[in-house]
């Protein structure tokens, strides 16, 4: 719309001196940005930084910026989280769901949204997931496969619907095996080490007789904390007590035995998210009708260690 001699003018004097368009100013004068929200509970925690990555990297091959933040399980910080969403006019939210999301997304209304790990119930919403009942059968089959019949679980807050899940698949396990599912045995914690720490030590702490002689942990945090506790009780793993964790990380493998896990491919979830996501901001650019919500379940894997091993000899009383 100008002259090319004005054209190279202006271009010529942004150059020299740094002009940088201001894209927020035009994203909000335009309605439209290049941006989405990414929303996790614990970016310390490496499956959730792992998460962040692949949403990260898939973002950047599409040509989008993707906004972080972290809620620590916390509803106000999510509610703060998605408010101040708000004020940079994403295109869409990925969102790894605390128990109050439900409630916060009426902040956000008409925006595109993928549930990322954990599902609130919401039917309007795509979910990637994985076959967390399945990990968890897989992985107290084989702890009962090995002899075990008193395995204690460290579930997380049953409030989110992983810990559902893996519950339930620790459950069905023992019901398939015959095995009673005894409660005393089932302690729940935050999701942080500090929780499986403690909730261990009660377990391990039981009469000899009542103590579990294996242990399920619902995270990987928790896992930390449960691996902590039987070491404070000088307790050698798998000797006296054998550990399944649910996620791997690089500490699992180099640690003192290498632990028995149910690992979860964290950075394809990450990538499935964003993908999916683009493809529905597409079908709106296009003037298309929103595309019905995907539900997306990626398998879990047993990787077997050496944290694991058949129980010794315990007196029933």
């Amino acid at each position: 719309m100008v002259a090319q001699t004005t054209r190279e003018r202006v271009l010529h004097a942004a150059q020299q001196l740094g002009y940088q368009p201001n894209m927020l100013a035009r994203s909000l004068r335009q309605r439209e940005t290049r941006t989405i929200g990414v929303i996790v509970t614990d970016i310390l925690n490496h499956f959730h930084a792992t998460l962040a990555k692949g949403v990260q990297d898939a973002a950047d091959r599409h040509g989008y910026t993707a906004f972080l933040f972290n809620t620590d399980e916390d509803a106000g910080k999510e509610r703060r989280a998605m408010d101040t969403l708000r004020g940079h006019v994403p295109q869409g939210l990925i969102v790894v769901p605390t128990a109050h999301t439900r409630e916060n997304l009426k902040l956000v209304p008409n925006l595109p949204i993928v549930e990322l790990d954990r599902v609130t119930g919401n039917p309007g919403v795509t979910t990637v997931t994985v076959d967390n009942i399945g990990g968890a059968r897989a992985a107290t089959k084989h702890l009962i496969g090995l002899g075990h019949t008193r395995i204690g679980m460290i579930v997380g807050k049953l409030d989110i619907s992983t810990a559902v899940e893996r519950h339930a698949g620790f459950r069905q396990a023992l019901a398939e095996a015959g095995l009673t599912y005894d409660p005393a045995l089932v302690l729940p914690g935050q999701h942080r080490e500090k929780d499986g720490r403690e909730a261990a030590l009660r377990l391990l702490s039981l009469p000899l007789h009542l103590r579990p002689t294996a242990l399920f942990v619902g995270n990987n945090e928790m896992t930390v904390g449960a691996v902590l506790a039987a070491r404070e009780l000088g307790l050698n793993i798998p000797d006296d007590l054998s550990i399944v964790g649910f996620d791997d990380s690089r500490w699992a493998q180099t640690m003192t035995p290498p632990l028995t896990v149910v690992a979860q491919p964290a950075y394809d979830l990450g990538v499935l998210a964003c993908d999916h996501l683009v493809a529905q901001l597409g079908h709106l650019q296009a003037g298309r009708a929103r595309a019905s919500p995907a539900r997306v379940q990626l398998p879990t894997e047993l990787i077997l260690r050496q944290s694991t091993a058949p129980p010794v000899c315990i007196p029933t009383a």
